[in-house]
């Protein structure tokens, strides 16, 4: 994939290529460290929606998902009856797949528990960095893996806990997306601005 030349002249990833929502996505969500548990609950369902898609056709359809997910509140989520399963699966604004919609659900009594019981959804993935991005230096997209030792470790853990479509693909996908991982190319314009943003946020978690 060659990397497009942007109007404003800024370098990128080739990833996203000129689409005009795809780009924004890559400038101002893509990478940038993510803490608050319910956004991060939102992005890794939306990561299992996207199993066997392209994530464009997710972003395009993100604010419908909203829609029928009732913002992703885990809370609410978590109390979908049968009907309502059915009622999604009509919902041609999502992806329709019985499996994926009623892994959300058990997903979202998952997260309530982890809430509950344990760190925290936000401390729990994040303790796996220790609250701070790891930033790769990629030159080229083949050098950036699909899955990583560490991606592996997260999705057993996420798996034994009942979280359902957290293959170690999805998750690598999603530690990218949620900039537990910096993988902008040292190229891309916004590679150094993450790693700025990261090393701010990091110490605002982890403070006391």
């Amino acid at each position: 994939m060659s990397t497009p030349v942007h109007a404003d002249g800024k370098n990128r990833c080739a990833w996203p290529g000129i689409d005009p929502l795809y780009v924004a996505y890559h400038d101002e969500e893509w990478g940038v460290p993510e803490y608050d548990d319910r956004a991060l609950y939102e992005k890794l369902m939306l990561d299992g929606f996207q199993a066997g898609l392209s994530w464009i056709t997710i972003l395009r359809k993100r604010d419908n998902f909203r829609k029928a997910f009732l913002g992703f509140e885990p809370e609410k989520i978590a109390r979908f009856s049968d009907k309502k399963i059915e009622a999604l699966m009509q919902d041609a604004g999502i992806v329709r797949n019985r499996a994926k919609i009623e892994g959300a659900v058990k997903s979202a009594r998952v997260y309530l528990d982890i809430m509950e019981n344990g760190p925290g959804f936000a401390q729990l993935l994040w303790g796996y960095v220790d609250g701070t991005p790891k930033v790769n230096r990629f030159r080229s997209k083949g050098q950036v893996p699909a899955e990583t030792p560490l991606s592996q470790k997260v999705s057993k853990d996420l798996a034994s806990r009942g979280f359902k479509f957290v293959g170690p693909t999805i998750v690598y996908a999603f530690m990218q997306a949620v900039g537990m991982v910096n993988d902008h190319m040292v190229t891309c314009h916004r590679h150094e601005a993450c790693e700025k943003i990261g090393i701010k946020a990091a110490r605002a978690f982890k403070r006391p």
